[in-house]
Formats: C-alpha cells, sequence, structure tokens
C-alpha cells in the first residue's frame, strides 16, 4: 500500500506539497519531509497569478492572514516597460474585458469597437487595469470583485506553511540526502539517506529539490527537454532593496539590453531581478546593471542563478514524482513559477495511488504536465517573438530564433482573424493573448464573423455598460497602501 509519502527539499515546493498533502491525506498516510538548513533555497517567484487563491482556498488559509505573514501585497497585473521600444509600456490585466458576444470571445467586440474609431484605452472597461493605474485596491467592490493574485515573501510563504502543515502531522527531518538506495527487483526508489547514516524509507518520493533533481535526475536519470533554442536567457541576479514608497499593486517588467527586469513591491521591501541570456552579458556586468538600476539600498548581496529552460522528460517516473524546479523551469515572465508547482501538487493529488503505482496514472499526469508547460512556454515565447524597436544584438538574435510550430500558428491566425487559439482550460485564455499581443503591436486584421453580424448600436451599448460598470468599480477605491494598512499589515 501506498502509506508513506517522503519529500525531498523544502523551500516553496516542498512546503507546498506538504501543506496539500497534509491536508488531503494527512489522516491516512506518514508524510515526511527532509530538508537542510545548509542548503540554500532559490525562494522561487514572488508574484503570482490569480489560480494560487484556489490553493489556498483548500488549504482553508485566510486571506489576510497569508499576506499578513508574508508581508505581502497585492497584483492586479504586470505593467510592460519598453518591449515596443523605449518609452513604450503596457498592461497585462487580471480579469476580462467583458462577456462574450454572438458566441465569439468578448476581444472580437473590442476589436470592433477599435475598427469603427472608438477609444483604445483598455482602462475604461477593466477595472483592474483602471486600479493599478491609480494605485487603488479592494478585494471586493459594489458592482464585483477585482481579480488579483498577490506578492510576497517566498520564505516566508514556506515557514507560514511548515507551521500549517507540522500541525497536521507532517514530519520534518533535518539533514541532507546523500545517496539513494533503490529496490533491487522493481528499481523503484526504496529509501534516502541521509549525512547522518540514517534512512528514510518511503512508498512514494516527491523530489522538491530544487535544480538539482535529486530524484528524478541524480537517482532515475529522467533526462531533460531543453527548450534553450526558443528560450535563451539562462542566468538571473537578484537583488532586495528596502522600500522608498507605498507598493504598487501591479508587477513590472522592463526590457533591457540582454533579456528583462523585474521589480515586485512588498509590504518590507522591493523585489528586484535581471533575467538575461550569458552569451549577450556576463555575470559581473549584469549584476552591476540591475544594481544601477534598483530604488531603494541594497539589503543582500546579489544572489546569481543559472537555469536551462525546459523540463524533465518525465515529471513522473517510477515511484518519484518531481515539482518545482526538480521538474522544469520557465523563467518568471508572467509569475508562473508557483503556479506549476501548485498544479502539480493537485494532479498529484487527484491521480494519486492507492495499492500500487499504476503505471497509467503517471502516463497520465506526464501528458497533462508536458501540456501545461507547452502552453506556459509559448506565451512566455510570445513576448519575444512580437517584440520591437530594441537594438541590442540578443533582441536581432531572438527576432531571428525560430518560434514553436504551435505558437507560430496562433500568431498567424491571430494577425489573419483576430483569433486566439487556445485550449479550455489553459491558463492563459483569450483575454491574455490578447493584451501581450496588441500591447507589443501585433495587430489583428480582422475580427470575428459573428461580432461583425450584430447591430451596432448593441455593440456600442455593451461598450457603454462595461465603461459604466468599470467606472462605478473603481469610484471610491482606497489607495493599495491604505487597504494593506487596515486588512493585512505586516
Amino acid at each position: 500500500m501506498i502509506r508513506r509519502v517522503v519529500i525531498v527539499g523544502g523551500g516553496t515546493a516542498g512546503w507546498m506539497a506538504a501543506a496539500a498533502l497534509a491536508r488531503g491525506l494527512g489522516t491516512t498516510h506518514a508524510i515526511t519531509l527532509i530538508e537542510s538548513a545548509s542548503i540554500g533555497t532559490v525562494g522561487v517567484g514572488e508574484a503570482t497569478v490569480p489560480p494560487i487563491r484556489d490553493f489556498n482556498r483548500y488549504l482553508r488559509i485566510d486571506e489576510d492572514e497569508f499576506v499578513r505573514a508574508t508581508s505581502g501585497s497585492f497584483k492586479l497585473g504586470i505593467e510592460f516597460v519598453g518591449w515596443n521600444g523605449e518609452g513604450s509600456r503596457y498592461f497585462h490585466p487580471f480579469g476580462f474585458l467583458g462577456p462574450d458576444m454572438a458566441g465569439a470571445d468578448f476581444h472580437h467586440v473590442w476589436l470592433r469597437h477599435l475598427a469603427e474609431g472608438g477609444d483604445p484605452d483598455i482602462a475604461r472597461i477593466n477595472p483592474e487595469t483602471a486600479a493599478a493605474r491609480e494605485g487603488r485596491f479592494a478585494r471586493d467592490t459594489r458592482h464585483g470583485p477585482l481579480h488579483h493574485a498577490f506578492h510576497f515573501d517566498a520564505a516566508r510563504y514556506a515557514t507560514f506553511l511548515r507551521g500549517y502543515a507540522e500541525a497536521r502531522g507532517v514530519a520534518r527531518i533535518e539533514g541532507e540526502v546523500t545517496a539513494v538506495e533503490r529496490d533491487g527487483e522493481s528499481g523503484d526508489i526504496a529509501a534516502v539517506r541521509l549525512a547522518s547514516g540514517a534512512a528514510v524509507a518511503g512508498d512514494l518520493f516527491v523530489d522538491c529539490s530544487g535544480f538539482r533533481g535529486l530524484l528524478i535526475e541524480g537517482a532515475l536519470e529522467t533526462g531533460y527537454v531543453d527548450w534553450t533554442c526558443w528560450l535563451p536567457c539562462d542566468r538571473a541576479v537578484a537583488l532586495p532593496t528596502a522600500r522608498i514608497a507605498d507598493p504598487a499593486p501591479f508587477t513590472r517588467s522592463t526590457a533591457r539590453e540582454a533579456g528583462w527586469q523585474w521589480r515586485i513591491p512588498l509590504q518590507h521591501r522591493t523585489g528586484n531581478g535581471y533575467v538575461y541570456c550569458s552569451s549577450f552579458l556576463g555575470d559581473d556586468e549584469a549584476a552591476s546593471l540591475l544594481a544601477a538600476r534598483v530604488d531603494g539600498e541594497p539589503l543582500a548581496e546579489p544572489n546569481r542563478l543559472r537555469f536551462t529552460a525546459g523540463h524533465r522528460r518525465l515529471f513522473w517516473n517510477r515511484n518519484c514524482v518531481a515539482i518545482g524546479l526538480a521538474g522544469g523551469f520557465l523563467e518568471p515572465l508572467e509569475s508562473t513559477s508557483i503556479h506549476l508547482i501548485q498544479t502539480a501538487i493537485i494532479r498529484l493529488l487527484a491521480l494519486f495511488p492507492g495499492d500500487h503505482v499504476d503505471p497509467r496514472l503517471a502516463e497520465r499526469f506526464n501528458r497533462e504536465a508536458q501540456a501545461e508547460y507547452e502552453g506556459v512556454r509559448d506565451f512566455v515565447v510570445a513576448h519575444y517573438a512580437v517584440a520591437s524597436g530594441i537594438d541590442t544584438p540578443f533582441w536581432r538574435a531572438i527576432g531571428e530564433a525560430p518560434l514553436p510550430e504551435s505558437l507560430a500558428e496562433r500568431i498567424a491566425v491571430f494577425r489573419a482573424t483576430g483569433t486566439v487559439l487556445y485550449e479550455r482550460g489553459d491558463l492563459f485564455g483569450p483575454t491574455n493573448w490578447y493584451a501581450i499581443l496588441t500591447g507589443q503591436g501585433c495587430a489583428a486584421s480582422a475580427y470575428h464573423p459573428l461580432v461583425g453580424a450584430l447591430d451596432g448600436k448593441l455593440v456600442r451599448d455593451r461598450i457603454a455598460a462595461l465603461e459604466a460598470r468599470c467606472a462605478q468599480m473603481i469610484a471610491g477605491l482606497p489607495g493599495h497602501a491604505d487597504f494593506i494598512a487596515a486588512h493585512c499589515g505586516a
């Protein structure tokens, strides 16, 4: 019987997995987490996307308590600066532009509105964009909720979840895994051995050991699918700085000479980083450029990371499931790192084995995980594919690089018809693709015939109704910092 679950590695991925498994299986399964205080964690991601709220709801965590414990702030979307050249900027909002009309996605209605000379400012109908622009926030308004995610301190989130998990029976073992023992007959992992000499046996192992992939790669030699040809950035340098102003309710991504720079405002500090390609920029120069471009005094030495975009050939191999960086990595341009941890955990719970690991469960897990990674990959690559006006060797090279066939098809179809090709259940839907493609100058030459057949007054009335609702939603909203102070100040 599958009764003993061993998680190797702590950090965000490890403790998210431990908390969720304890919530779902803690009364019937023994859950053990092994981590070493001497091994640092990447602290992957300080910005998230809205489904993190579903994960916290599954754990029955109060949102204010969570934000307070992690010194967090709220996020309404991402502002992209310079991706169409010097001085350009656009906003990728959470939420929706409007309800579908005549069976067509709403952005076709907006495309018709633009074609007929309408005001192009999306903030007129999208309250998340409007609130972000004014630095305002509230979870709910009299006319509906604001769709939001969070910025938070990843280390504090891991600590918060550790307390949650241990209170529900998860056993933490301090130690470094030095060897992996496999069953001589089945080839499955039987136990991990620690530097102390102790062995920890298990039935199912969850690899949250980060880029090293101690179990999934070190022991099982699963292999890796390398996406460097499409995502050549392979380095990042992170630098936290002191807070010097009220936190904005959005993440900022600024195009730079060899990649892009993030800015993530928390309650107690600001997270900054530069994701870049080492073929075009040296590590020391990247750190110097970042330090010269941040606001506030640095609070620590630069943290340097190396990575290869892609994923393991199998996320679930034998009786080992890789979650987080052990499973794969995509640069955090759209704040998807923690989301990919979350969906892997929920997928594991949905397919959790009973008396043995059925290969068909693992096959389904791997198929869904690969499709998810490929979908996020296409969305991230799209930012580079349609960027313009940046004349450096890196951007010239990336502009000449081939695209995944699936992405090339999406872009070509949007340009020709205005239609966004997507699968139901994709993380990024029509509103997201429309925001990125049009925000970076990829124009659609047509809109859906079903929308074209609508009465013009009906279209104008729908736009006017959305404008009125948006104005009503943001009227009187408190400032973002004021809302935090009133409800969830750290």
